[in-house]
């Protein structure tokens, strides 16, 4: 690191109604550093972040770049003066294509010529692992190949402090390995980093200093590599709140789903096709689905939930056939969803958690002979939100004003309340932090212990160790045989993520 100053905060204070998100924040952030700025959801970090950038402004507090005052008007300013971020809930057109997305980003001398840009996308992309057609429309990807474009972007400008949102969250271990490979270089060369992962063992290995924030205000500074992780945990989360998930083993017991040759072809030339999927899925069993994003985890989602109807092949729930079933059908069946899109599919922005709840759980009481039964409703988000710690202003709260994980365990909480008997949930860990983490494992463990059989599709492999009886992964959408998870090394896993089973195939028929 260098001893020059790049950025600094002074007694930054922003507050929204109800809600005092930064209370006297101040930071400082060397040239060629990386500092991680850590915290629970909903501890001010995202909020501080959008104060350097541009987006919001403070309400008091001073802001110094390069020993310099500056007050940044917006996130144009901002990367004009060589600040980069990439946030957590990406910033993409989806009606454009990636070269038109990061074209919007940059000055037009350098946008108007898409020919070269679309070659420094290329060069860029596949220099770091991260390859990426410039012509595809954002529409068509993946949440995993979003953030990629994010990171892309960010990569292009050529900042001289980089911020990055949770980036590591949906990437697989080697592209996580080639991004802080990346991270050092730029650091080496001079470029700032500010950091925010939930992620600690990430943070240990990659962070020279680290800030810590709960409930608005700096908790303890530290530097990652001379501390544990338990450590900065409690720095983060306090004394109370428990840090680790305790997992007893379990006895699933008749089988409840079966999925047979599962075909679906997808209309998209960019898509992916389900091929030949089949699995059977036992009461009180969590099964994990593991792969690099984009080879088919959505679509196994869809046809699980009935958004999509498949082509061939069978759905079977307690012996009764779901292939020709909606949504609707199938949540009446006792289906529960949880989508990897917190914000659009798990719940509508604008709408309070109240209306939230009614959208999937109005089987639950709360309408009578087709009217709304309103307290019922207001009963029912509040129960979840007490259940399972959501920290708002209350029902009223709209799910767009939450932070990203406590969002996510009003969704687990809003699906779990339902009691059901099948529940497929994609990357519900996402971008959350250690105690909701715990607290949504929890709830997952919980329905399984009640009987309810649950999909876990994840890239987080240590999630799944930690929950999952059996564990199988997806590559082009072609599904792995299931192996105990006892019985399943890293390595095997890893080749399953890339498609080689075959012979594993065999293996597991002859047995």
């Amino acid at each position: 690191m260098s001893s020059a100053l790049r950025l600094k905060l002074e007694n930054i204070v922003k507050e929204y109604p109800g809600c005092r998100a930064n209370d006297g924040i101040d930071l400082r952030v060397e040239a060629g550093e990386i500092h991680a700025l850590l915290g629970e959801n909903g501890a001010g970090k995202s909020t501080l972040m959008k104060v350097i950038y541009g987006v919001v402004q403070p309400d008091e507090g001073r802001m110094f770049w390069n020993g310099h005052e500056v007050r940044v008007n917006s996130p144009a300013q901002a990367r004009s003066m060589g600040i980069g971020m990439v946030f957590q809930h990406f910033s993409l057109f989806e009606t454009l294509t990636v070269a038109e997305n990061i074209a919007l980003s940059l000055p037009p001398f350098e946008a108007r010529d898409r020919k070269k840009l679309d070659q420094r996308i290329r060069e860029v992309s596949d220099r770091y692992g991260m390859t990426l057609d410039p012509r595809r429309y954002v529409s068509t990807l993946s949440v995993g190949e979003r953030q990629r474009v994010e990171i892309i972007r960010c990569l292009i400008q050529e900042s001289t402090l980089l911020i990055l949102d949770e980036p590591t969250s949906v990437l697989t271990p080697q592209e996580v390995a080639s991004l802080f490979a990346t991270l050092r270089q730029l650091a080496k060369e001079g470029c700032s980093i500010l950091f925010i992962s939930h992620k600690l063992e990430e943070v240990r290995s990659l962070c020279h200093n680290a800030t810590v924030l709960r409930q608005g205000r700096v908790s303890g500074d530290c530097r990652p590599s001379e501390v544990s992780a338990t450590d900065i945990a409690r720095l983060m989360v306090g004394d109370d709140t428990p840090i680790s998930t305790r997992v007893t083993a379990a006895e699933p017991g008749e089988v409840m789903l079966s999925v047979q040759n599962l075909e679906w072809q997808s209309q998209d030339p960019f898509g992916t096709s389900l091929r030949q999927v089949s699995l059977e899925l036992r009461r009180g069993e969590i099964v994990g689905i593991a792969g690099v994003a984009g080879n088919g985890q959505d679509e196994l989602l869809k046809a699980l939930s009935g958004e999509t109807r498949v082509d061939g092949g069978s759905i079977t729930l307690e012996g009764k056939g779901l292939e020709k079933l909606g949504p609707d059908q199938r949540r009446g069946m006792g289906v529960a969803i949880v989508p990897e899109e917190r914000l659009g599919r798990g719940a509508v922005p604008k709408m309070t958690l109240a209306d939230n709840a009614l959208l999937t759980a109005s089987g639950q009481g709360l309408v009578q002979r087709g009217m709304i039964r309103f307290e019922r409703v207001r009963e029912f988000s509040r129960e979840v939100i007490r259940r399972f710690g959501v920290r708002c202003t209350g029902e009223t709260s709209t799910a767009g004003s939450l932070s990203g994980g406590n969002l996510q365990k009003y969704i687990i909480g809003r699906e779990a309340l339902q009691n059901p008997r099948l529940l497929v949930a994609s990357h519900p860990t996402w971008g959350v932090d250690v105690g909701s983490a715990v607290a949504i494992h929890e709830a997952l463990v919980k329905l399984r212990d009640e009987g309810a059989a649950i999909v876990l599709i994840s890239e987080d492999l240590d999630e799944l160790y930690q929950l999952c009886n059996r564990i199988g992964a997806l590559c082009a959408g072609r599904l792995s045989p299931l192996a105990p998870t006892r019985e399943l090394d890293i390595e095997q896993l890893g080749q399953w993520m890339a498609g080689e089973f075959d012979s594993a195939e065999a293996n597991h028929a002859a047995a």
